[in-house]
């Protein structure tokens, strides 16, 4: 296996950098190979592009003829772009994206054929899809599953294939995607936020979510990755001494990029404008060979699906460029891991950001409500966006180097906590001509002023208002950003909805003008939701203290978080909005039951493989060598060979021990897979998985990592971390 090794560091050594040339501009580019409005306009009737523009920004249907107009434009334009097949693209709970490809090739009388696709293919398919992951719920009900078109997310075309974004939902509506319930959400925050927009804008008909991620990454050789099993099929590394050199010089963050990574980055935005997806940011993260690429913002629904399919891409692009990329949260130990930051806000179609200060006291009252209702919304409800976030591989990352802790807190900088503390002093009732004066020009007309600098530096904050959005921080790299997105947007949907009926009884029972009625209901959230509000280090046993003091969660593993996904809460709060029923939340929580143990259950059947087949024979065969020294120096020493040989002596006895511990540790764990297997409760097998089975991860990487400290180099067989993050 060091053979493999070895090829490997070569090939890695001798690799070039890709060729790329950028032979236009990026403007000239952007969204050419996607069937956006501009298209549409062209090749569509004008009553075709009504109907279909209608549907996309106010939900209207759109009938039989009409979709046949928009498929056979739809058709003609991809076939002039050399497209041969069609397929549904959706997001299934198993966290990928989804296609089946079907021919546009129909043969007709007389053996002739032709390319047909009409309105029927166009918005609705039946994919053969009883294997995806669907808690129960076809089981109980019809095995079949439907995708139907999404014409809020254009079509798209990728290679020769016309991807249609798509939802899928059982045969009896139930969602068994991703995008299903974050649309139910985003026209949830909609309507409220727009009933609460009439108390400041009565021209305000509809709100939009966006959201902007970041999505960092490790890009490593894929000769490298194929000489270890562990990343190959895990995504991450089980074993690895750190590497002598590492982070501690923070001279890879924000340095020069490499030059392979460089062209595969050009590569990749190049194929990011023809789809359409608008990435503007590339750099350097913390740890060495970790990156991030970074869109400008979108809508959310949007969003979400550019950013799943830019996942897809960046695995095709690193194939030319014979690089792997990791999306692990956490794929090597003691470095940075990855996160994709969620940055969200509302805006009105009147072209306000709801989440940003403007020049009038009435529109910084606007901000000050939204802001404080969504910092009220993530203090009811900080258990269910901890869930929102929780895999078996976000565990890793979070609390650790730099990483947002399990604990969710929000961070709004000193000059707004201040402005907060202003507000809760407010007058109950009734507010004086010379407070309300003070409050308008000193307080809420000041907002503007004290933000131009007020940066957030707090790396370690899950949750931090950063300028015009917050930024949810916790969310891990390999996450469907629908998941949060969609929590997210449904807890501030119910908060806006709690907040209004307040604000109106205030105005009706105690005949309380507007403004002063919106001013007494956030000082009272302000009073509410002090326990969330955290400006210190995320780190550490003081503040895992106090945010306990505070009632705060702090739940450190996938099985207890998840636990908040079917609390009455929850359940509540997906129905009231009419989000999710209790049949599609319930289904969620046991699909990400299963997906814990599943991966958990994988990484311990490979780390064995890897501790009994490639670590301890290593060391045997090292061990041997040593003994024949030993045998040799006997011979010349005689008597007095135990002295010249004292180190080596040593060193084979603490060999044998590390494979001693390995053997045992090794039969404990599979022992305690084997008994976690036998348990029927999908709640009680992911405990015992989390609690009895990866705890021995640790300790066997332990003694493995400890042995590859003291076998000869030549001889290791699994690349090392200094070779996976300095070999480019």
């Amino acid at each position: 296996m060091s053979t493999l090794r070895f090829f490997a560091i070569k090939e890695t050594l001798n690799r070039k950098p890709v060729v790329i040339t950028e032979e236009k501009r990026r403007s000239e580019i952007f969204g050419q190979n996607v069937y956006d409005s501009k298209k549409m306009r062209q090749t569509l009737t004008s009553g075709a592009f009504v109907s279909l523009t209608n549907a996309i920004e106010k939900g209207g249907k759109i009938d039989r003829a009409i979709a046949d107009q928009i498929a056979s434009a739809m058709k003609d334009w991809a076939l002039s772009k050399g497209v041969t097949h069609y397929t549904h693209w959706f997001q299934p709970l198993t966290g990928a994206t989804a296609e089946k490809h079907d021919a546009f090739f129909e043969t007709i009388e007389n053996n002739g054929a032709i390319e047909k696709f009409g309105g029927t293919q166009l918005v609705q398919q039946e994919p053969d899809a009883s294997s995806f992951p669907n808690g129960g719920i076809r089981n109980t009900f019809e095995a079949r599953g439907y995708t139907a078109w999404d014409p809020t997310s254009p079509a798209f075309v990728y290679g020769t294939t016309l991807c249609i974004p798509t939802v899928f939902v059982a045969y009896t509506g139930e969602a068994l995607d991703y995008k299903t319930p974050l649309l139910r959400a985003l026209q949830a925050v909609d309507n409220a936020a727009v009933a609460v927009c009439k108390y400041f804008d009565k021209n305000v008909k509809k709100v939009n979510a966006s959201l902007g991620w970041e999505q960092e990454y490790f890009l490593i050789d894929s000769a490298l990755v194929s000489s270890r099993p562990d990343i190959q099929l895990t995504g991450r590394t089980l074993l690895g001494h750190a590497s002598a050199k590492g982070q501690q010089l923070d001279d890879h963050y924000f340095g020069t990029i490499p030059n392979r990574a460089m062209s595969y980055m050009r590569d990749l935005e190049t194929e990011c404008m023809l789809l359409g997806i608008p990435v503007k940011t590339r750099h350097n993260e913390v740890a060495p060979n970790q990156f991030e690429l970074a869109p400008i913002y979108e809508e959310a629904n949007l969003a979400v699906d550019h950013n799943a399919l830019l996942m897809d891409v960046m695995d095709k692009v690193a194939e030319r460029h014979n690089f792997k990329v990791l999306f692990h949260e956490k794929p090597f130990k003691g470095i940075n891991g990855s996160g994709k930051h969620n940055n969200w806000s509302l805006s009105t179609d009147t072209g306000v950001n709801l989440l940003s200060p403007g020049k009038t006291p009435m529109s910084n009252l606007q901000f000050l409500t939204f802001f404080i209702n969504t910092i009220k919304a993530v203090n009811d409800n900080e258990e269910l966006l901890r869930a929102a976030i929780a895999s078996a591989s976000n565990d890793h990352r979070l609390g650790a180097n730099e990483a947002p802790p399990a604990i969710i807190s929000v961070f709004i900088g000193e000059q707004l906590t201040h402005v907060l503390n202003e507000l809760e002093n407010v007058t109950n009732g009734k507010l004086s001509p010379q407070e309300k004066t003070d409050l308008k020009l000193n307080v809420v007309g000041k907002i503007p002023e004290i933000l131009l600098d007020n940066t957030d530096r707090n790396r370690t904050s899950p949750f931090a208002f950063t300028g015009n959005k917050f930024e949810f921080r916790a969310v891990g790299s390999k996450a469907n950003c629908a998941n949060p997105m969609t929590l997210l947007n449904s807890i501030v949907a119910k908060q806006l909805i709690d907040f209004k009926v307040e604000v109106d009884a205030l105005i009706a029972k105690k005949d309380l003008k507007k403004d002063e009625a919106v001013f007494n209901i956030l000082r009272e959230y302000i009073k509410k939701s002090k326990a969330v509000l955290f400006e210190g280090n995320g780190y550490g046993e003081a503040w895992e203290k106090e945010a306990k003091k505070r009632g705060l969660s702090n739940n450190k593993s996938t099985p207890e978080a998840l636990k908040a996904k079917v609390s009455k809460k929850a359940l509540s709060l997906y129905k009231d909005l009419g989000v999710m029923n209790a049949t599609e939340v319930e289904a969620r929580y046991e699909i990400e039951l299963e997906d814990y143990i599943m991966r958990i259950q994988i990484e311990g059947r490979v780390l064995g493989d890897l501790a009994r087949n490639h670590v301890v024979p290593t060391a045997v065969k090292y061990q041997n060598i040593l003994i024949e020294n030993v045998k040799g120096l006997k011979e010349i020493y005689e008597k007095d060979f135990k002295r010249v040989s004292k180190a080596q002596l040593e060193l084979i006895e603490e060999i044998s021990k590390h494979i001693e511990s390995i053997n045992k540790l090794v039969t404990n764990m599979t022992d305690a897979r084997r008994k976690s297997n036998l348990i029927k409760s999908l709640e009680d097998k992911s405990v015992a998985y989390c609690d009895k089975v990866k705890p021995l991860f640790e300790e066997i990487r332990y003694h493995c990592d400890k042995l590859e400290l003291l076998v000869d180099d030549e001889l290791w067989p699994l690349t090392k971390y200094r070779e996976l993050l300095f070999t480019t």
